[in-house]
């Protein structure tokens, strides 16, 4: 990556001063704190094109299984083995972390829109947002919104930190299984992060804690739960103490954890590597998403 170029008269210092192995994670970890900070410049950059909401643009008229020709024959009505149906995509809501916007899904967007995602949507809830429960319920009334204007019954979220938090109680607490197939997470602290304790003064800050109030509620048994939950968490990511709290652990749960190496935090929703995983993620079927296993790995240093 060009932002690391400068880094490199480093590599000898380092392992002179290091054992190879240590030297190695140096690297890797100046190249991930480079890359951050170039993403940093690049948020500031774009926040204010996502403060206000995006346009809501007419969705492609559907129609419904009886209008659609039957598959397996030819324009002559014969039979035709070598045509396939095509997958019926659902819409993909996008809901960004916090003290963020939906200017932070611009590449992930472009990527999903030119893999076939017709229907994407970022929203973005208040700055001033103090309760994640609260931040849920409207996310509730957005999604219900969603389908109604598009005429889909489901819908893909992809949650960035506190976006899938906030996901997550909706479909677990609030009924939204019902509209959300899969959720895929990025960087969410799933059993809370005791980063930065110095904002605790910050109410939304207090319940991403270990044992807040919404995080004990989301422990609480689940059987019936049908979305899909795949979370993507990284090895380098500097928000989230510890690393492991971004997986996803509960035993009602159809959950997949995918770990991430060598970038951090803020570049799990831009790096095209994570974009992959994404789509790959959502385009897979239930059957296969229930036959594979529950960890994963993706390596982008």
């Amino acid at each position: 990556m060009k932002v690391t170029r400068a880094l490199l008269p480093l590599l000898p210092l380092c392992q002179r001063l290091l054992p190879t192995r240590l030297a190695g994670l140096s690297l890797t970890l100046l190249k991930a704190t480079a890359l951050e900070i170039a993403i940093l410049a690049g948020h500031f950059v774009l926040y204010p094109s996502g403060i206000t909401p995006e346009r809501r643009r007419s969705p492609i008229p559907t129609r419904s299984l009886a209008d659609l020709p039957d598959p397996d024959l030819g324009t002559d009505g014969t039979a035709d083995t070598a045509r396939l149906p095509t997958p019926d995509k659902p819409p993909v809501v996008l809901l960004h972390g916090f003290i963020d916007n939906r200017s932070v899904f611009v590449l992930l967007r472009r990527s999903l829109a030119q893999h076939g995602r017709q229907q994407i949507e970022s929203l973005n809830y208040s700055p001033l947002t103090c309760d994640i429960r609260a931040a849920a319920e409207l996310l509730g009334r957005h999604i219900e919104e969603i389908c109604e204007r598009t005429g889909r019954r489901q819908v893909d979220i992809v949650g960035h930190s506190l976006g899938g938090l906030i996901a997550r109680y909706y479909v677990q607490r609030l009924g939204g299984d019902v509209r959300v197939r899969t959720l895929v997470t990025l960087g969410t602290p799933h059993a809370g992060t005791r980063v930065v304790p110095l904002m605790n003064a910050h109410p939304i800050i207090r319940q991403m804690r270990p044992g807040s109030g919404v995080l004990e509620e989301l422990r609480e048994p689940a059987p019936h739960c049908r979305t899909r939950f795949v979370s993507f968490w990284s090895d380098l990511d500097q928000l989230m103490d510890p690393l492991e709290t971004a997986c996803i652990e509960h035993p009602d749960l159809l959950a997949q954890n995918v770990r991430v190496s060598g970038i951090g935090h803020l570049a799990l929703p831009v790096h095209p590597a994570v974009a992959a995983g994404i789509r790959e993620a959502l385009d897979v079927e239930e059957e296969t998403a229930r036959a594979t296993a529950h960890t994963g790995g993706l390596t982008v240093a």
